[in-house]
């Protein structure tokens, strides 16, 4: 039978719920667990740990066991979760700041995932949207697999649906730079133009 420190346990729920409220706003303490997160998750079929369950986890200060979750790389940040939730707990906050907390920390558990978010939010920090043709080159050579989907390529660019070049500039490029500066100062990354390789093909 395993011994449970209820004090050392609670005290850790306290430190993980005041993290997550400071640097990401988002209170766990708020949760009364309806599921409402979990129910309108379209991606909750393929999680190991439900988003209402990792919640809770954090509530009791299971710290390991909830950065053990894959259930925060898979994640699609679609927000769905965030505006269901009757106590405005924001569940889409917490799983992005858990992320950021599992890259800092060097456990994270879905590489893949892990390699195109970066690679995504690269290339949306230095042209102010994605280049498409450019993410799914560098991203396939960064997991090893250099041609996988290069067969749709020549159907999407004929029904212009993928641009070989780069978009021009947006209109909102500083906008966006603002807003992807504020998220690098979160997850403590280097700014895009501080950084090399899989950026452009």
């Amino acid at each position: 039978m395993n011994t449970v420190n209820i004090t050392s346990t609670l005290a850790e729920a306290q430190r993980i719920r005041q993290d997550l409220k400071t640097k990401y706003d988002a209170d766990v303490g708020k949760c009364y667990q309806c599921g409402k997160c979990s129910a309108g998750c379209p991606v909750a079929f393929a999680m190991d740990t439900p988003p209402h369950k990792v919640i809770q986890l954090a509530k009791l200060g299971l710290y390991d066991e909830m950065m053990e979750c894959h259930s925060t790389w898979l994640c699609a940040t679609c927000h769905t979760c965030s505006a269901r939730c009757p106590r405005e707990v924001h569940p889409s906050r917490i799983m992005e700041g858990l992320r950021i907390e599992a890259r800092n920390q060097g456990s994270v558990k879905v590489r893949p995932l892990d390699i195109f978010h970066t690679k995504f939010m690269k290339l949306v920090g230095k042209r102010g949207r994605v280049y498409e043709m450019a993410l799914m080159l560098g991203y396939n050579l960064s997991v090893g697999r250099p041609l996988k989907d290069a067969g749709f390529a020549p159907k999407m660019i004929l029904n212009k649906k993928l641009s070989l070049f780069p978009h021009t500039t947006s209109k909102a490029r500083k906008e966006v730079r603002k807003i992807h500066e504020r998220y690098n100062r979160m997850s403590n990354t280097p700014h895009p133009d501080q950084t090399s390789g899989g950026d452009t093909p």
